[in-house]
Parts: structure tokens; sequence; C-alpha cells
């Protein structure tokens, strides 16, 4: 047997070591608190594009899940009365293997309390930028983009699904029946957007979709309903997507009603909220906005290697 080794060069190791010292110390200069959250919960995502790991032991009256993200305990920990914090650590997702992907990876994940998503977006950009050693960086709407790319505006209403359809399988071939709205367009950034913004630099893409929303609050725009959010690209891969958090719990609630009857749709199995989120929630979290980023992608665009598996010590195969 080969497959002891490393996946990860001991260079790479030594500056992964080096990277997650520098964000430390990024949000210690910055007066951002680190925390630190259970892995393992009671509750998870209700995300109809995120599959858990759920563990079972008999000692234990029901499952428990291996965390998509810190998010939810983050929360619970702002709504708590927490000052600005921020988390670097495991999450895991199933069904996330390949080049960019394992099931197992880093996240660095923080809020700052009082802050919009432009705001955050500025101190995301200084932090890829830095990192990543490069100048500028660019803003673009989700409308805009797939307007000056595609042709179409992906906002617009008026273009049935059926038109959609015609419109993805143009510039990608055959698509899915099964798809929806949202599942065109994410068909659409991930293989005509991202290749066209690859050579780009640090790219962040906001105004989405009130339908891909997530858990970010909603604005008008040019008089368009859109999410607060934004998502990070480096090279045309995705490092961070980012919320000005929706605070409002009839509001969220309402987002997991339809994530539930999108599961359904897509014959996925039921999932109930995290009544703690609701609880948090309702007992009063604060004005702020979060983001999630990719430590191995981030390592990976800085050391420039084509694959997670490089940057990580025993990729999914490995471990």
């Amino acid at each position: 047997m080969t497959d002891w080794r490393p996946s990860a060069s001991l260079e790479i190791l030594a500056a992964r070591a080096a990277l997650l010292a520098d964000l430390r110390a990024f949000f210690a200069k910055r007066g951002v608190m680190e925390v630190e959250t259970p892995l393992l919960a009671q509750s998870t995502v209700t995300d109809p594009g995120i599959e858990p790991f759920k563990v079972c032991d008999g000692a234990e009256p029901a499952p428990r899940f291996l965390q998509t993200s810190p998010e939810y305990a983050m929360k619970r920990l702002l709504a708590a009365g927490a000052p600005d914090i921020y988390q670097m650590g495991k999450a895991f997702r199933s069904g996330e293997s390949g080049r960019h992907h394992n099931p197992e990876f880093t996240m660095l994940e923080w809020y700052r309390l009082g802050w919009d998503h432009s705001a955050l977006i500025r101190e995301v950009a200084e932090l890829v930028c830095g990192t990543l050693g490069v100048e500028g960086w660019q803003v673009w709407p989700y409308r805009r983009l797939f307007e000056s790319q595609l042709n179409f505006d992906p906002l617009d209403s008026g273009i049935s699904l059926s038109q959609l359809t015609d419109i993805a399988a143009a510039h990608v071939g055959p698509v899915p029946d099964q798809l929806g709205r949202d599942g065109l367009l994410d068909l659409l950034m991930s293989h005509c957007i991202e290749p066209a913004i690859r050579d780009w630099g640090v790219v962040f893409v906001t105004d989405f979709p009130v339908s891909q929303a997530a858990l970010a609050r909603h604005i008008t725009v040019a008089g368009e309903a859109v999410a607060a959010r934004f998502e990070c690209y480096a090279g045309g891969h995705e490092l961070a997507n980012g919320y000005w958090e929706q605070v409002d719990v009839a509001l969220l609630m309402a987002q997991f009603a339809a994530d539930r009857e999108s599961r359904a749709a897509r014959g996925l199995p039921a999932r109930d909220e995290d009544p703690r989120l609701l609880a948090a929630q309702d007992a009063g979290l604060p004005s702020c906005a979060g983001v999630a980023l990719g430590v191995d992608r981030l390592l990976a665009l800085q050391q420039g290697v084509e694959s997670l598996a490089e940057v990580i010590s025993f990729d999914w195969s490995r471990a």
C-alpha cells in the first residue's frame, strides 16, 4: 500500500501552517475574537443543495450531524451578546468530492456587527488580495454579469422556464429536465460565467436573485428585489459566500419553508429547521454581515496548484 503518504508536499504543508497563522493575525489585528463551536450537532441545514453527514450512535437517542458550516452556532453566540467573531476549522459536506472539493475541508467564517455586505466585501478583498499578492478587485452585480457574458437578464420574470432551458441548452448542450430556474442559472454560472472571469483577478458578484438569498436579507436595487449576498471569485474559482444577515425571524422561517418545498420537489429527504437557531433569532440576532471562505481553495490559489488534494495533508481518498 502506497497511499499512506500525504497528498500534499511538506513544502505546501509548511505554507499551509503559515497561512493559518497569517489569517489568525489578520483578525487579531482587527480585534475579532476567535471562537469554537460543535462539529457534531442535533440539527443541520435545510438548504436543498447541501447534504450533511449523519452520525448514528447507539448510545444516543437520535442521530447528530457533522456541521456543513459553523453558521448556526455562531449566530447563537451573536444573539447571546458575543462581539465580532471568527472561526477557522473543519466543515463537512457529503458527496462533494473532486478536484476542487473535499467532503472534509477547512472553513473560515466571520461576522461583523453593524456592517452590511458592502462593508464586508472590502474586508474580504483585503484578506484575499493580501494573501494572493494581487492588487485591485472588481464588483459585478449578478444581472450585469449575465447581460455582459450571455446577453440576457437573469432577473427578467418575463423569460419563461422553457425559454431559459433553451438558453442554457444553447450554451452548454442538453440539460437535465428536472432543473428549475435557479438550477439553470447555476448551470450557466458554473459552465459559462466562471470560465469567462478566470482572468479577471478577484471578482465579487453581488445582488443575487431573491430565490438564491439563502439566509441573506432582501433589498431593493434599481427597483428590483435582490438578495443582499455576494460571492468572491479568484481565478474563476468561488472562494467565499457572504450575506447581510437576515435578522427577521418570520422572514427566516419563510425561507426555511421555501427550502422544504424545494427539497420535496427534488425528492430529497425532509429536514426540519434548527429550533435553537430560530430561538436565538427570535431573542434578537443583531444586525450584522457574515461570510464563509474556503481556506483550502485560497491556499491552492496562493500556491498555484490545480487540486485541493495538493494542499490537504490527506485528501478524501487517503483519509
